[in-house]
Formats: C-alpha cells, sequence, structure tokens
C-alpha cells in the first residue's frame, strides 16, 4: 500500500478542523528528498517528550494552543503563529487544548 502525499501543482486545505478534529489523525501532506511537511493533530493535554528533528522545522498553529518546550522555557503558541526551530535543536511539545500544527521540515 503506497501513502499518498500531494503532487506538484496540487492544491491543500490546511483549514482548521473544526467539528472534524475527532476523526483526524497526523498525516504526512507532502514529502520529497529535501522537504516534508506535516499536519500534527494533538488532542488536549497529549504531550511528545523531547527530542530533535532530522533538519530545519517551522511550527505553524492552525488551531488550538500548544505550549513548547525550547532551551528551558515555554514558548505557547496560538493560531497564526509561527515557531522556527534550528536544526537539531531539542524541543518538547503539549497541547493544551484540541490542536493542529503545520510542520515544515527542511532536510539536510
Amino acid at each position: 500500500m503506497s501513502i499518498e502525499h500531494a503532487g506538484s501543482g496540487e492544491v491543500i486545505d490546511i483549514r482548521p478542523l473544526g467539528e472534524q478534529f475527532a476523526s483526524s489523525q497526523t498525516k504526512t501532506l507532502v514529502k520529497t528528498d529535501g522537504l516534508e511537511i506535516i499536519r500534527l493533530v494533538l488532542p488536549a493535554g497529549k504531550k511528545i517528550s523531547e527530542h530533535k528533528a532530522p533538519g530545519v522545522l517551522t511550527v505553524q498553529c492552525l488551531e488550538g494552543q500548544v505550549r513548547f518546550g525550547v532551551e528551558g522555557e515555554v514558548r505557547e503558541l496560538f493560531p497564526g503563529s509561527l515557531l522556527y526551530l534550528e536544526l537539531g535543536q531539542p524541543h518538547d511539545v503539549e497541547a493544551a487544548v484540541d490542536s493542529s500544527l503545520l510542520l515544515t521540515l527542511i532536510l539536510p
């Protein structure tokens, strides 16, 4: 079974999930050798322990509220906010409420 990702020129809907949140799952939207774009779906209270991304990362909050632990500080993301992380920068995340994020990973 192959995993479907968006093709070049294809339009991707990244609007808030709203009522569809409960039935939605994290999904990789685009994947190439140098780029990965993921819609991360985090139910309220979900925690992802400290880890490092394998590339440069931007995180855009599409809906909800999340807390990112970066360099010993907590940074809160709300809809419309964006966080940038350098290659290999340790971080953790926790969803304060049902949230979805758009992750853009630039791979070395």
